[in-house]
């Protein structure tokens, strides 16, 4: 399936206009039109060769969603003219306990990222979203919801994903008291679920100016973190705190704003190691946790919560000819609060 879209050639190279094969369809295969992609932190790390090794020339984007083009001769989960979805991975060794549990995102043999990995043949290069066309399995894709704008959708299939994952494994509800750590692209999905889920909602962010749209986000409580008292005050306040914050940072400050049996759920990778003072966690017996995306049964059922009410992410749609630009704008926290790009503009 011949496909263009944009790819970096190396680790200090922009973003440029790329023309590639994709996989002939296979029956168990769906084709669809890309009609947007959502710029991921992580695809400009990858991009950069920040987090190891990467296969140039590298097509990045893993929050995509299209239409449905064509199927396989076995597919039954689709039909054309669907929406459809693809997120972090396109596929998992489907046998390990984890992936028999729905859980493929901790396959045991890992995953196989949307871009930047070897297919399970061992031999196929995955290249992401950036991109006219996509080809992928139909176990590894999902339905959109018609009364759901495909461009807020797209972060849904990482950002959102990403929040909603914990807030359900943690049993947020309308007794849980929450605080999100930042509010960029992904901790502003989780202040959108946890109200949503009826929790008393606290963002906290070391901008000010943000306060205003935490608020319209439905958020309860907005503490800036640039005063150095806020996080005193707050001491043993919360059920769960959800770090999406990946700048560096004292956890302890954070840790001792959990109530007894509380849990922080780490969520932004951040740049260095922790230091964990361990009388923090003794006292009310805390936890410091993480959580990575969801398998493909919650990713779904995040869609269908979405899609029920009425949750997107907020979004600057762009053309690709202004990728390059909106990554050094992601990096500069300079977006509220994800790109997408139009995919009509390859």
């Amino acid at each position: 399936m011949k496909s263009r879209g944009l790819a970096v050639e190396n680790a200090t190279s922009l973003l440029k206009t790329f023309e590639f094969d994709r996989r002939k369809l296979g029956s168990h295969d769906v084709g669809f039109d890309v009609k947007y992609a959502g710029i991921c932190h992580s695809d400009i790390h990858t991009a950069r060769g920040e987090w190891g090794n990467v296969h140039y020339p590298l097509v990045p984007g893993h929050e995509v969603a299209g239409v449905v083009s064509s199927i396989g001769t076995s597919v039954t989960k689709f039909s054309v003219g669907d929406l459809i979805g693809v997120g972090v991975f396109v596929d998992s060794c489907r046998t390990c306990d984890n992936c028999l549990k729905g859980l493929q995102q901790y396959c045991l043999e890992g995953m196989t990222g949307t871009y930047n990995s070897i297919e399970r043949d061992g031999k196929s290069q995955t290249r992401g979203g950036y991109s006219n066309k996509f080809v992928v399995n139909e176990d590894y894709a999902v339905h959109i919801p018609k009364n759901l704008p495909l461009e807020g959708v797209a972060p849904l299939l990482c950002a959102g994903i990403t929040l909603y994952s914990p807030i359900k494994h943690w049993n947020v509800g309308p007794k849980s008291k929450i605080a999100v750590m930042g509010l960029g692209g992904l901790g502003h999905m989780g202040v959108k679920f946890a109200v949503a889920m009826g929790a008393e909602v606290t963002v906290l962010s070391h901008s000010p100016d943000k306060e205003i749209d935490a608020k319209k986000m439905g958020a309860h409580h907005f503490v800036s973190t640039k005063n150095p008292e806020a996080l005193i005050k707050l001491k043993k306040s919360f059920d769960i705190i959800l770090n999406t914050v990946s700048a560096e940072l004292d956890i302890n400050e954070y840790l001792q704003c959990l109530k007894l049996d509380g849990t922080l759920v780490v969520i932004g990778l951040p740049g260095i190691p922790y230091s964990l003072r361990g009388a923090v966690m003794l006292d009310g017996r805390r936890s410091l946790t993480g959580s990575m995306v969801g398998g493909m049964a919650e990713l779904q059922e995040m869609l269908n919560f979405c899609g029920e009410h009425n949750i997107v992410s907020d979004v600057e749609v762009i053309s690709a000819d202004y990728a390059n630009t909106a990554y050094d704008r992601t990096v500069a926290s300079d977006v509220k609060y994800r790109f997408v790009i139009d995919a009509s503009t390859f």
